[in-house]
């Protein structure tokens, strides 16, 4: 296991983004994304070629899964009592993701070359990475004392990200330019979150309940999801408006992953079932 540096805990001044309410039109054609013989199936990355890369289980086990050119390629973490999904994808193809042990405590990991590395933030009870960089930066969860903190993980330290008066906070993903998008708690509700260059504004859809940012491109594109207090929907956060994201029949829509190109991945579910998607 490699072993890491922890270093200092970031305290980021914090910005409400004003976002006009006009929605720009986009249409999208939609792809179901079901692994061979899965009971569910997440799509949780794309990259610039279109690989695609998430999660699915079957015969009652959880394993990654890297989408190919129409070939699934399953991931399963060596050793590990189930590997929950594969994460985040870089141009080189270097995936990071969480595997789960025996003992129920998860662990990041990065395949490079078809060798994994563990990751894992130190004194933390859990470690999950999320997403990965051109220069192999990473970012992720950690759990300590119960609470879950963001992480960037850098030419090997840790720097730990936590947006002012926030419960927990999640660290979803990060591109070229080192631009951060997650989400945390605080007051009461969850709200998305981009850092960039040390500062974090706060990304809330107009009138949501609740607000994730969860997947960004290089252009600075954003995709999460955002409740209406019913159900669940996808957004698309371009140039400061936002669209929202349905696959049509879904009770329940999720935009994880965005390339650069515009494509869009994410879960939709339908009787009770989760099914990945390719928007596109």
């Amino acid at each position: 296991m490699k072993n890491f540096r922890f270093i200092l805990t970031l305290v980021i001044p914090l910005a409400l983004v004003l976002v006009p309410t006009n929605a720009v039109a986009f249409t999208y054609t939609i792809t179901t994304i079901d692994a061979p013989g899965a009971t569910y199936t997440d799509a949780l990355g794309i990259d610039q070629h279109g690989d695609i890369l998430g999660g699915y289980s079957a015969g009652g086990m959880n394993h990654g899964y890297l989408l190919h050119q129409g070939t699934f390629t399953t991931i399963d973490v060596p050793g590990a009592a189930y590997t929950g999904n594969a994460a985040g994808i870089n141009p080189q193809g270097d995936i990071v993701g969480v595997y789960y042990m025996a003992d129920s405590t998860f662990h990041g990991y990065l395949l490079h070359d078809g060798s994994f590395t563990f990751i894992d933030v130190p004194g933390a009870t859990d470690s999950a990475a999320s997403g990965i960089t051109p220069k192999g930066d990473i970012v992720g969860i950690y759990r300590s004392a119960g609470i879950y903190h963001s992480f960037l993980l850098h030419q090997g330290s840790f720097t730990t990200i936590d947006p002012p008066g926030a419960i927990f906070a999640v660290a979803s993903d990060i591109n070229p330019r080192g631009d951060i998008v997650g989400y945390y708690s605080a007051g009461g509700a969850s709200h998305g979150f981009l850092l960039q260059h040390g500062s974090a504004t706060t990304i809330d859809v107009p009138g949501a309940t609740f607000t994730e940012a969860l997947g960004i491109n290089p252009q600075g594109d954003i995709v999460g999801d955002y409740s209406d207090g019913v159900t669940t929907h996808g957004f698309l956060l371009h140039r400061g408006s936002f669209t929202t994201i349905d696959v049509p029949g879904a009770t329940y829509t999720d935009a994880r992953g965005i390339n650069q190109q515009g494509a869009i991945v994410g879960i939709y579910m339908t009787g009770g079932v989760s099914h990945g998607f390719l928007a596109e």
